[in-house]
């Protein structure tokens, strides 16, 4: 069935929501967006969750990681996506160093994502050592989303972009940290890159919804990087990827077509032109035939 599109069919996307999809065995959507027509989009496509993901230093500002990512960036971008889209769920990803120096420093920047850029939650990546950081945003009303396994703000001590929770000690520690994640009071976990078996347990043990990327389909709900999905990042495609279409290259075309259009004088037609009445212009030619006037 096509989405409605008509706001009076909408209700807003919330925490609650996701529990209850969760409760009742309904899987949740979710896709990154950066601007303001990916967010009108997303939301247009009814996605249940909008993600401004700190992946936009990669896919957007051309990085190589995501670790030069700012606090400013982040809530420029969210500024935007919060133009763009008001019934999904809105999550700013916290950016590197904006929560791990101090627990009083994440719940400052946390808050400024709420105040100044109309998000309605914050995502934040690790384990246990987030633990009094997520237990003090929490305390302050702000909805706070997890990220275990692949994290890519640790992309340098995990030695690169590589799948997490293979082994049966990292397994068993991942699904420790969902726990201690679930207790501090994260209201969803995201999955990054990690078998699907243990997937589908974390998500079986968990009380709270998981968003799954590269992690199986017994997660509770999917995000992927609208990047990635729609074929505009061409630098690599992750392997959990499927994309479903190939805009980069419809890109190249359309730029490539343009080019020769230009360069043939093919472009502009006179439909892509302004008109002036004849009157207008043979008077504006009879005033250059003029004589200039000679000021006094």
């Amino acid at each position: 069935m096509s989405p409605s599109n008509s706001p009076r069919d909408r209700k807003k996307i919330t925490i609650r929501t996701f529990a209850i999809k969760k409760k009742n065995n309904e899987k949740i959507s979710m896709l990154t967006a950066y601007d303001y027509p990916m967010a009108l989009a997303a939301e247009r496509a009814e996605i249940d969750s909008i993600l401004v993901g700190d992946s936009l230093g990669m896919v957007v500002l051309g990085y190589d990681t995501t670790l030069p990512v700012t606090m400013q960036d982040m809530l420029h971008h969210c500024k935007a996506v919060a133009r763009g889209a008001k019934y999904p769920l809105l999550i700013g990803d916290m950016p590197f160093m904006s929560y791990q120096v101090s627990a009083e420093d994440a719940l400052r920047n946390a808050g400024r994502f709420l105040q100044e850029a109309g998000m309605d939650a914050i995502k934040l990546e690790g384990g246990r050592e987030r633990k009094k950081a997520i237990e003090l945003i929490v305390s302050a009303g702000i909805p706070v989303m997890g990220h275990l396994g692949l994290t890519p703000q640790s992309v340098h001590q995990l030695g690169g972009f590589r799948a997490q929770g293979k082994t049966a000690v990292d397994a068993t520690k991942l699904l420790e940290d969902a726990l201690i994640l679930q207790d501090a009071g994260c209201f969803s976990i995201v999955l990054e890159t990690i078998p699907a078996r243990l997937a589908g347990l974390v998500s079986e043990t968990l009380e709270i919804p998981t968003i799954g990327i590269g992690a199986g389909v017994d997660c509770d709900g999917q995000v992927l990087v609208t990047h990635d999905l729609l074929g505009m990042f061409e630098r690599f495609v992750p392997k959990f990827v499927k994309q479903y279409s190939h805009l980069h290259q419809e890109m190249v075309q359309a730029f490539t077509d343009y080019k020769l259009d230009v360069e043939s004088r093919l472009f502009p037609e006179d439909e892509h032109s302004f008109k002036m009445l004849d009157e207008d212009w043979n008077t504006l030619l009879d005033e250059l035939e003029k004589p200039p006037r000679i000021r006094a």
